[in-house]
């Protein structure tokens, strides 16, 4: 996917651009290629990006460490606000009227371009999920009941030692 320069987006049909997506994503490892649209409409100030993507990628469960396949689906619509980057900490901290970009998170230049593979690779990540269960029941990995009990030898130097503490105990 090539990165969409935001003035030209200006000039395309009701200023929107549609992106069919079946292709493995760089940084992203999948067993799947990742399918789905990506509709980025410019809205003057913002852009509104629109995308349902899924995938499958290989998990390993936290529990059995055993490997699983898991489906990423992503259904998301994001606004990213059209700005320029200020020069001064302190301008972004007290000039702006922050109730204006309230919920607004993501900003780009109005002139610069904007990355629909990265933007979709993030998404996808999100999907992830943090906590990696094969299956909600998962025991974990099991531990054999016929394990060799470890012996405990005593170096020689620590015997009087251990024999005076067998003798406080009893």
């Amino acid at each position: 996917m090539q990165a969409i320069h935001i003035p030209q987006l200006l000039r395309s049909v009701e200023q929107t651009e549609t992106i069919e997506v079946q292709d493995h994503l760089p940084d992203l490892e999948t067993l799947t290629p990742v399918q789905g649209t990506i509709r980025i409409t410019h809205r003057g100030n913002y852009l509104d990006v629109v995308s349902k993507a899924e995938a499958i990628v290989t998990l390993i469960c936290d529990r059995c460490l055993q490997q699983y396949n898991h489906r990423l689906l992503v259904d998301v619509s994001e606004v990213i606000w059209l700005q320029e980057a200020s020069t001064s900490v302190e301008e972004d901290l007290f000039d702006q009227d922050l109730t204006s970009t309230e919920g607004l998170v993501e900003s780009l230049s109005p002139r610069g371009y904007f990355e629909p593979d990265r933007w979709l690779y993030e998404q996808l990540c999100l999907e992830i999920p943090p906590r990696r269960l094969c299956d909600p029941k998962c025991a974990g990995i099991e531990l054999s009941d016929s394990l060799p009990v470890p012996t405990v030898t005593v170096d020689h130097r620590w015997a009087s030692l251990e024999a005076l503490k067998k003798q406080m105990l009893n």
